[in-house]
């Protein structure tokens, strides 16, 4: 079995405004086709990690577009479903200064909320994967979605496939009749790497906790097939200037990585994805625990200086940012 890394979830599109302009006052808007398990499959195909990812698009130019942008970073589109209804989209206005910024989603109906199990073949999508990827967005999609994303996390458990779940609690998308706590506990239940923080945990689990230490050893006691939890902790002071960490928790004992000081931020959109993908690119290559956290939160801090949702960095780059070699020099 090889480092292949599969991921699963809706790509839309985006539409920002040029630069930091305001969508009320928007002439012209930038697209990008991006979604958080896609970002991921981006990050670790530019990272050099094979890997595909699985959702469905509309049988029309906008699906075939946003698998073109897949491709075109690498990733494996050979599963990919398409179907009769609608491209999702999500509208960026990138804040700046004290002035935050804002997502809003036009999603409702896309063709990927009507993906249902049995569509895909989950056993030969994975049969040469070493790791499959889901997060907590795509069970809060649809009833559908959150059943073909058990079906797959079920497939990948029972053929030792190693599963990480990003569970990102997301209120507003969970509309279909279902919340989180109804739902993820089961899909947490087969995974072995957990992204989340303390309020993730409280809203996916009912567990409560005073800190992310103490929120991942009651993950990890209630969830036994969890091996290790991680987040990043964010400071913000303002759109263009946050601060970040990253804490990585392993029955071992907590991991810390350097304070990163991102003081003229130019996208902060998917760092998290871009944390997870430095972090499975760790674990594949067997490093240790305090070099996997460092190694992932110096990923998410770069992703603050690209534009887009998908972290187009290179391993190297990233390893360079964390031994301190290049940083912010003129390479020629």
């Amino acid at each position: 079995m090889g480092k292949k890394v599969v991921t699963f979830g809706e790509l839309m599109m985006r539409l920002s405004g040029i630069g930091h302009a305001r969508l009320v006052q928007a002439a012209s808007l930038d697209v990008v086709y991006a979604g958080a398990e896609a970002n991921v499959a981006v990050g670790l195909s530019n990272m050099g990690i094979d890997s595909a990812h699985v959702t469905r698009f509309p049988d029309n130019d906008l699906g075939r577009a946003a698998v073109n942008s897949l491709r075109m970073q690498g990733v494996d589109t050979g599963h990919i479903l398409f179907g009769k209804e609608r491209m999702g989209i999500y509208f960026v206005e990138n804040g700046a200064m004290q002035r935050t910024s804002r997502i809003i989603y036009d999603r409702y109906d896309s063709a990927f909320a009507h993906i249902k199990p049995g569509m895909v073949d989950w056993k030969h999508v994975l049969k040469d994967a070493s790791w499959l990827h889901w997060t907590g967005i795509t069970p809060a999609v649809s009833q559908g979605a959150a059943d073909t994303c058990m079906e797959a996390v079920t497939q990948a458990f029972q053929s030792g496939v190693k599963i990480s779940g990003d569970i990102n609690y997301r209120r507003v998308l969970w509309k279909y009749g279902k919340n989180a706590i109804d739902v993820m506990p089961s899909l947490i239940a087969k995974s072995h790497y957990i992204v989340g923080g303390v309020s993730d945990i409280e809203n996916c689990t009912g567990l409560k906790a005073g800190s992310f230490e103490e929120a991942a050893i009651l993950l990890k006691k209630n969830f036994s097939s969890v091996v290790a939890i991680a987040n990043v902790d964010r400071e913000i002071v303002n759109a263009s200037h946050n601060r970040i960490a990253g804490a990585l928790w392993t029955e071992s004992g907590l991991s810390r990585s350097k304070t990163y000081d991102l003081t003229h931020i130019v996208d902060r959109i998917g760092a998290g994805d871009a944390f997870m993908a430095g972090w499975i690119y760790s674990i594949l290559n067997n490093r240790t625990s305090q070099e996997q956290v460092d190694f992932a939160t110096a990923a998410c801090a770069l992703k603050h200086s690209v534009e887009g949702d998908a972290n187009m960095v290179s391993a190297m780059e990233i390893q360079d940012l964390v031994s301190g070699v290049n940083v912010g020099k003129l390479l020629r």
